[in-house]
């Protein structure tokens, strides 16, 4: 780990320590309802809902909005252990983090912390990297230009970060064992706060404090979503053939380029914007050493953690068995969920050290 964290410093990423025990809300509140069962939680003398740290992103971005550094570019490393309950593997882990606040030059920043991660990784552990990424951003700007409703743009983002295929996203409906179609008509044209609100009179009629772990609010928005999901427009085959298309764009970078500019022309869609910054970060992930040849694109790729907003990756080390060793991406939006008034453009990676370092354990 000593030589992960000596190639982050000597690149000025100044190390920070965030705390083990943090509160719970914010991953609840980002993470939605799987990441409940992932936490360890705990509470204060207050009540309060406390949880061991499952990751560093989120206390990094709180520390760095509480600091004297707020509203200016910000580099930040960190190192430690954060715990999740994952099925066949450990609780504890060890993770290695770097995160980047407050750049405007998008591009150079994306291709500057995964330069600097897989620069980590091979100083740590020698051997090359194969990388995949994605570009949420880009997607996004599709989905927008297709004129789809926002509902089923959260639902398709959702659901293709779970490695899901847009076929079954599109074609799950949303299903329950008993018939709510009663409540759903009630929620008709409500908003979160009196959706919240009507879920809360019915708990409480009932005697019921929560319902499998799910507080008044998540309820209350996945019956929203229900509601939004039986009044939104289908999809049209011009609009899912596009998706299909985009989605199917994979292999080196500079052909991927291509293959979107050809597919935005042909469906006369304008994403020029998206796709300068596409191409201009694969330029700067060259100068920042990034090896393009082991280098893959794929339009299906996505991060599962609604956070992140743009570019997402992921590395393995060539020889080496298990998951990835080093993953992280772009995550604009963070800043405001967590309270800040105005945006704070962000990018991170985090390098698995157990996962790099494997039969090791986790020291104590």
């Amino acid at each position: 780990m000593s030589a992960l964290m000596s190639v982050l410093q000597q690149a000025r990423y100044a190390s920070v320590t965030p705390d083990i025990l943090q509160e719970a809300a914010p991953f609840l509140d980002l993470g939605g309802e799987e990441i409940r069962a992932s936490l360890f939680f705990t509470t204060d003398q207050t009540g309060r809902e406390l949880c061991l740290r499952p990751e560093f992103t989120i206390p990094v971005c709180r520390a760095y909005l509480t600091s004297a550094d707020a509203g200016t570019p910000t580099r930040y490393s960190c190192a430690g252990p954060v715990f999740r309950m994952r099925a066949g593997e450990p609780a504890e882990t060890l993770q290695v983090g770097l995160e980047s606040f407050g750049r405007t030059d998008t591009a150079a920043a994306d291709a500057e912390v995964l330069g600097l991660a897989s620069e980590a990784v091979r100083a740590a552990a020698g051997g090359s990297l194969t990388t995949i990424f994605g570009d949420a951003g880009l997607l996004a700007s599709l989905l927008d230009a297709l004129r789809l409703p926002a509902l089923w743009q959260r639902r398709l983002k959702r659901g293709l970060d779970k490695g899901e295929s847009a076929a079954t996203v599109l074609a799950a409906a949303p299903t329950t064992a008993a018939d709510h179609s009663g409540v759903l008509a009630a929620m008709a044209g409500t908003d979160a706060a009196g959706a919240r609100a009507l879920v809360d009179d019915l708990l409480s009629i009932a005697g019921i404090a929560s319902v499998g772990g799910r507080s008044a609010s998540e309820i209350a928005e996945r019956f929203l979503s229900q509601v939004a999901l039986r009044a939104a427009p289908p999809f049209g085959p011009e609009q899912r053939s596009i998706l299909d298309r985009y989605l199917a764009i994979a292999g080196e970078p500079d052909a991927a380029a291509l293959a979107l500019r050809a597919l935005a022309e042909e469906a006369g869609l304008d994403l020029s914007a998206a796709l300068d910054l596409f191409e201009a970060r694969i330029s700067l992930m060259a100068i920042e050493g990034v090896d393009l040849a082991t280098t893959r694109f794929s339009g299906a790729f996505g991060r599962n953690l609604d956070y992140y907003t743009g570019f997402v990756f992921e590395a393995r080390l060539a020889g080496l068995p298990g998951g990835p060793v080093l993953v992280g991406g772009r995550y604009d939006r963070l800043a405001q969920a967590l309270g800040s008034t105005v945006p704070v453009p962000a990018v991170g990676a985090a390098i698995w050290v157990d996962t790099l370092h494997p039969g090791q354990g986790t020291p104590r």
